[in-house]
């Protein structure tokens, strides 16, 4: 007995809600069998449902915990959407690296970004965690990434932001990259402070502004 296409996103959705990773797995495979674009499961339910999760977490209705076991669930069909989303020649909106600064090991936030990132069809390179400002430098030399992202979850690693920056400085890719940052403790005015492009305070709105700033920075290299 098939299930239909809206109980098939139905069903991914709530799910993935609740970080049910086996059912969101088999409910890809079986909407894949049926037929289902990939895109469609992907933007019409397993995305929704991240968003609606990272609202609840910011209105205190689910904590860390809920967070991950969702983000977990997607990323389990992400693994199987991906390579089909690669050949409907989805096409990549850009490169990001991303990484957790030198003296922090926090990458659940992180970690999400990365599953939204990738959901809104970009190419993520993740560099972990303790990410020292040469292994930034070095890695954008090999990746040639659109967006860098830094991520701090400590009122103490925060200043590295600045270190990171300084040394895109000295090694003359300051200019080559958007710089956006990110953690808990971080703001707007702090961004702004450090010299970073752009700020944004959760998953969701990191994607929103990532594109943003990317499509800022391609007008204005056509123009």
């Amino acid at each position: 007995m098939g299930m239909t296409p809206e109980e098939i996103l139905r069903g991914l959705y709530d799910e993935t809600m609740v970080g049910n990773a086996p059912a969101v797995l088999d409910l890809t495979e079986e909407g894949l069998r049926s037929g289902m674009e990939p895109q469609t499961m992907l933007f019409d339910a397993l995305i929704p449902s991240l968003e609606e999760v990272g609202a609840r977490f910011e209105r205190g209705d689910f904590f860390v915990p809920e967070m991950l076991i969702a983000g977990r669930a997607m990323a389990g069909a992400m693994e199987v959407l991906r390579p089909l989303l690669a050949e409907t020649g989805v096409q990549t909106v850009g490169k990001f690296l991303m990484g957790t600064v030198k003296g922090d090991v926090h990458d659940i936030g992180k970690n999400l970004v990365d599953i939204m990132l990738e959901g809104a069809g970009f190419e993520v390179i993740d560099l972990g965690v303790q990410v020292a400002p040469e292994k930034f430098v070095d890695a954008i030399h090999e990746h040639q990434p659109d967006i860098v992202g830094f991520s701090a979850f400590l009122t103490t690693t925060m200043p590295m932001f600045k270190a990171n920056l300084n040394a895109l400085q000295k090694a003359g890719i300051r200019d080559s990259v958007i710089v956006m940052v990110g953690g808990a403790p971080v703001t707007q005015e702090y961004a702004d402070a450090v010299g970073a492009d752009g700020y944004a305070a959760d998953a969701s709105a990191t994607v929103k502004r990532a594109k943003d700033l990317l499509q800022k920075k391609r007008s204005l290299v056509t123009a």
